[in-house]
């Protein structure tokens, strides 16, 4: 870093007797006003300056990466590692659903989902869209050396996340028991206990993307999608045995609530111990309106997301019933099989895409895009097509009754295809700079999800719900294939693939232009 010195009128006016006798006169005929002026001028000047050599060295960090760090292989074998640890993940939590669902009958899983599907939603605005903008701020953070600001960072958005959870689970606590005072309604213990897993669950994804700031994705992820399943597939059971081979929501939601207290703390303490070289030291600094200047508008981003994901369930408990609701969402979770490969590859590649934009690697970002595609549709296309086929005993496998989901999962598989036909669209729009127009996609593809399942629900049932959803991630997708194609003028859809050297070479032409 670059430090420079203040000017000032004085030292100016000092150089007079250096200057040679014509400069001396023109400077001599200078009022002090506007010499002033010039210094105020030079300042300007020289703060133009320290910015482009701020960006000079963000370039200068990108460009100390190896050719080898941005080679497919090198993307590949991160994609491996990351691919098995979401696999865990993956197969861990679908475990624990269908155990769940066994162990507690529709009836009881489907309360259970109800409250865990409205607490994820809830979580979103808890997070005030800090969890993204944490991973930007540390990340410059590091480059500028800035540890105070990082040290500041990390404690306040982690103490702003639990106050503002701590403050919605009271404050739906009240309100649900003063709802329930009045009307009485069957699940309004298990939500008064539930809402206790919102403060837990923003700290969770807070923490993930620290993790991920400390480029570890062991600590990002291990805790949450490994540790954590483990951890409540194994509470469960004891709960099971215990309670004679019966389990009910609140106990239930009684154990998330316990190993999710456990999880979130050892994973801050190895956050922490990752960070701890770097801003133990450091004087904290704090710019809370800069942080939350940023992470505001990413809320948005966030929660539309978060709807698109979860809106479809909760309106089939609130127009069908929790019972229904439980069922439909083993057909939902079970349809995420078919995404996992396109969030597994988007975790490798996402900080490739900002990288290679940023040179203005069109060719380059072009390559990445297309390798990203290949590898996202084909194993995602198998999985569709085994879920598709044997639909009937996967979903027996949550129990007889959920055999009914039969249609609905179908429906949901192909809308999720469309996610990986498409390729890694929307992660692209962010992370080139796009992120208002994704912003707007979301948006409009959130309103749309509850309108289409506001009509569909009550005529078609949870087949409509699934329907909605679908027709939902279908226009979200071609959308921001779209703009993708006329912002960064990159084709990112596997069909693209086909079409390998004529695409590289449209590319290199725009190249040639500019």
């Amino acid at each position: 870093m670059i430090i420079f010195a203040r000017i000032s009128p004085l030292p100016l006016l000092e150089m007079k007797h250096k200057l040679d006798p014509d400069e001396q006169t023109q400077l001599n005929q200078l009022s002090k006003e506007e010499l002033v002026q010039i210094v105020v001028e030079a300042r300007r000047k020289l703060k133009e300056l320290e910015e482009r050599i701020i960006q000079l060295s963000i370039s200068l960090n990108l460009d100390s990466k190896t050719s080898s760090d941005l080679d497919l292989k090198h993307l590949a074998k991160d994609t491996i590692f990351a691919l098995f640890l979401q696999l865990s993940g993956v197969v861990l939590t679908y475990l624990v659903q269908v155990c769940l669902a066994r162990w507690m009958g529709k009836v009881e899983y489907g309360i259970y989902t109800y409250v865990v599907a409205w607490c994820l939603v809830l979580a979103i605005p808890v997070g005030l869209g800090l969890p993204r903008a944490v991973l930007r701020f540390i990340t410059e953070y590091r480059v500028k050396e800035e540890w105070g600001k990082m040290r500041g960072l990390l404690l306040s958005s982690w103490q702003l996340t639990l106050g503002m959870g701590l403050l919605v689970a009271i404050t739906c606590t009240i309100i649900i028991s003063v709802f329930d005072y009045y009307y009485q309604f069957t699940y309004a213990q298990a939500l008064i206990f539930g809402v206790w897993i919102i403060p837990l669950q923003s700290l969770l994804q807070l923490q993930e993307d620290m993790g991920r700031g400390a480029k570890s994705l062991t600590i990002a992820y291990g805790p949450s999608k490994v540790l954590w399943p483990i951890l409540l597939l194994g509470g469960s059971f004891c709960l099971f045995q215990w309670q004679e081979k019966t389990l009910t929501s609140i106990p239930m939601i009684d154990m998330t609530i316990a190993t999710l207290v456990g999880v979130v703390l050892l994973q801050l303490a190895f956050i922490w111990q990752s960070f701890a070289q770097e801003i133990t030291s450091a004087s904290t600094i704090y710019a809370r309106r800069q942080w939350l200047g940023v992470a505001l508008p990413l809320l948005f981003h966030r929660a539309f997301r978060e709807i698109l994901r979860q809106i479809d369930i909760i309106m089939v408990g609130s127009f069908l019933g929790v019972a229904t609701a439980g069922i439909y969402n083993a057909a939902a979770n079970t349809a995420l099989w078919v995404s996992f490969i396109l969030q597994t590859v988007n975790l490798v590649v996402a900080p490739t895409f900002t990288h290679l934009y940023t040179q203005k690697d069109r060719i380059g970002l072009q390559k990445v895009v297309l390798a990203a595609s290949i590898w996202i549709f084909w194993p995602s296309l198998i999985i569709a097509g085994v879920l598709i086929i044997f639909a009937q005993p996967i979903l027996a496998l949550f129990g007889e009754e959920f055999v009914t989901a039969n249609w609905s999962l179908k429906i949901l598989v192909i809308g999720q295809l469309t996610n990986a036909l498409c390729g890694s669209v929307g992660n692209l729009m962010v992370m080139t700079g796009y992120q208002n127009q994704v912003l707007i996609v979301s948006g409009s593809c959130a309103l749309i999800n509850v309108v289409l399942n506001a009509i569909a629900i009550p005529i078609l049932g949870m087949d409509g719900a699934a329907l909605a959803t679908a027709f939902t991630l279908i226009v979200y997708n071609v959308w921001c294939s779209f703009l993708v194609v006329k912002n960064i003028k990159i084709f990112p859809s596997i069909i693209s693939s086909f079409f390998h050297r004529d695409i590289l070479t449209i590319n290199e032409n725009l190249k040639d232009n500019n």
